[in-house]
C-alpha cells in the first residue's frame, strides 16, 4: 500500500526568516503585496512560506496551466500568478463570494498580473465543467469537506506529471479524512505532505500510465 510521506520542507522551513521567503523576487509591483496584503473586509490568507513553496514548485516543474479553488482576496493567487508569469503560463482562480473576488481582481490589476490570472466568480462545482482542457497544477484552498469532491472531479483532468496540491492538510485534517484516505489509496498519485507551515500542504503528482 502506498504511503503518504510527511516531509519537513527544506524550501521554506518554519525557521526561515522573511528575507529567505522573498529572496530572488524582483517584481517591484508584486513583492510589496506578497509582503503585506491586508483584507478590506477581514479574512485569512495562506502563510507567505506556503505561497513560496507553491511558487517554487510551479517553476521547478515548469507548469503552464493552473487552477485554484478558493481565491479569497487573491494573496495565494499572486504567488501562483507570479510563478506562471515566469513559466509563460496562466492560472484560473475561482471564488464563490463576489465581494472577495472583486477585491482580488483589484489586487491582480494592481500587481500587473491580471493578464496571467483569469479570475472567475462562481460556485466551483458549476464553473469547472465549463472550462475546457487539462491542467498541470491545481491548488485547493476552499471548504475542506469538499476536497474529496474536487479530487474526484479534477484528477482525470491532470496531465501526467502534474500536481494536485491542497492546503490545511495538517491543521484541518479531521475535516478532510476522506480526501486524505483517497490520496493514500490511489495508486495513480504519489503524495507527499509538506510542513512548510503549521497548516500543511499535500502535493500529489499524477503518475504516467
Amino acid at each position: 500500500m502506498k504511503k503518504i510521506i510527511l516531509l519537513l520542507s527544506l524550501i521554506c522551513s518554519l525557521s526561515s526568516g522573511s528575507a529567505d521567503i522573498f529572496e530572488g523576487l524582483d517584481n517591484p509591483r508584486v513583492l510589496p503585496m506578497l509582503q503585506d496584503l491586508p483584507y478590506e473586509r477581514g479574512g485569512m490568507n495562506i502563510p507567505a512560506q506556503d505561497g513560496r513553496f507553491l511558487y517554487d514548485l510551479i517553476i521547478e516543474k515548469g507548469y503552464r496551466r493552473g487552477l485554484e479553488i478558493g481565491t479569497s482576496n487573491g494573496y495565494s493567487t499572486l504567488w501562483l500568478g507570479l510563478a506562471f508569469q515566469k513559466t509563460g503560463g496562466t492560472v484560473i482562480t475561482i471564488e464563490i463570494e463576489p465581494q472577495r473576488a472583486r477585491e482580488a481582481r483589484r489586487n491582480f490589476k494592481k500587481a500587473g498580473l491580471d493578464g496571467v490570472i483569469d479570475s472567475r466568480i462562481n460556485d466551483a462545482f458549476k464553473e469547472i465543467p465549463t472550462i475546457k482542457g487539462e491542467f498541470d497544477f491545481i491548488f485547493l484552498d476552499a471548504w475542506k469537506p469538499d476536497y474529496i469532491r474536487f479530487l474526484k472531479m479534477l484528477t482525470p483532468r491532470i496531465r501526467p506529471g502534474g500536481a494536485i496540491t491542497a492546503h490545511n492538510v495538517i491543521s484541518q485534517s479531521q475535516s478532510m479524512k476522506d480526501f486524505l484516505d483517497a490520496l493514500h489509496h490511489d495508486p495513480d498519485l504519489k503524495t507527499t505532505i509538506h510542513k512548510t507551515s503549521a497548516a500543511g500542504i499535500s502535493v500529489s503528482i499524477v503518475r504516467s500510465k
